[in-house]
């Protein structure tokens, strides 16, 4: 047995757990780094095998952006994860998914449990997202709360059951912190996809998990020349836009008529700002400009 074929053996139905109750694991495998390698060679012709090795092909194909070669790698994964993040993850259209059924079955009996430690309050600045977390005393009332609220939705749906009411008709009570399992197959370009958004600091706290576990237990090990390209381009990297470059410009030019080196100041950052954004109380597009070029000792923290 080959090394590689010896690694997808140890990795297949190893479950890697998420959250509370929650799991992903490997169910099959088609391709590997090799495989998007010979796919994008195909339109070289025969003959031109050493146009460039394996791992600077690939990263060039990443970099620009190159999108079929890693179509030809497909990777089905089994998955535990409760609704509410389930409903995030099936946005992803690009996938085939068989999902288990409440109405053909009933419902798995586990529900994602938050500890009082881990409630979190509204971010001020992002409508969808969370930032700091809340004490622990309202945590713990939070918590005893939840599952409360949990026995009781269950009681409710098991009574349904017992007193003959169809599957399909009890489920509609349950919470969105009851777990459901999926069959989840997806080509490697759109895998990566999901986890450059998943993956990201602003995306929620429990898909960034699964995320994140399937990225780093799984996908790491067995694609490891296209993890390190895409670690280097999409995760570890900034997209500078053209009103991004613009400020830069500017900012570069305002710094050599007045004598000072970087990192510029955050008025020195405003007066060379987008006009776009001048009259604007709040600006998304200037804060994310600002942090780009904080990261690169651009201006100042």
């Amino acid at each position: 047995m080959t090394e590689r074929a010896e690694l997808v053996n140890q990795l297949r139905w190893k479950k890697f757990p998420v959250l509370d109750d929650g799991f992903v694991c490997l169910v099959d495998l088609m391709g590997e780094d090799s495989s998007i390698v010979q796919a994008a060679r195909v339109s070289y012709g025969e003959g031109t095998k050493k146009v460039s090795d394996d791992r600077t092909l690939i990263r060039y194909l990443l970099r620009h952006r190159h999108t079929t070669p890693f179509e030809m790698v497909e990777i089905k994964f089994l998955v535990r994860v409760p609704m509410d993040c389930w409903r995030q993850w099936i946005r992803h259209r690009t996938a085939n998914v068989n999902e288990y059924s409440t109405r053909y079955s009933i419902a798995i009996d586990a529900a994602q449990q938050t500890e009082a430690s881990e409630w979190r309050s509204q971010s001020q600045t992002n409508r969808q997202g969370s930032e700091d977390y809340l004490s622990e005393e309202t945590g713990r009332k939070l918590t005893e709360d939840e599952r409360s609220l949990q026995r009781e939705m269950k009681r409710v749906y098991e009574a349904r059951l017992d007193a003959g009411v169809a599957r399909e008709q009890a489920r509609k009570d349950l919470p969105l912190s009851t777990y459901t399992e999926a069959y989840w197959k997806v080509d490697l370009h759109n895998l990566l996809h999901f986890l450059a958004l998943r993956m990201d600091s602003h995306a929620q706290l429990e898909i960034r998990n699964y995320a994140t576990t399937i990225g780093e237990e799984i996908i790491k090990p067995l694609f490891p020349i296209v993890w390190e390209a895409f670690q280097d381009y999409r995760m570890q990297a900034s997209f500078l836009t053209r009103l991004d470059q613009g400020v830069i410009t500017r900012l570069m030019s305002a710094a050599s008529s007045q004598g000072v080196a970087p990192p510029f100041s955050k008025e020195l950052f405003l007066e060379s700002q987008d006009e776009t954004w001048k009259d604007l109380t709040r600006s998304r597009e200037r804060d994310e400009c600002w942090s780009k070029l904080a990261r690169l000792g651009i201006v100042t923290e």
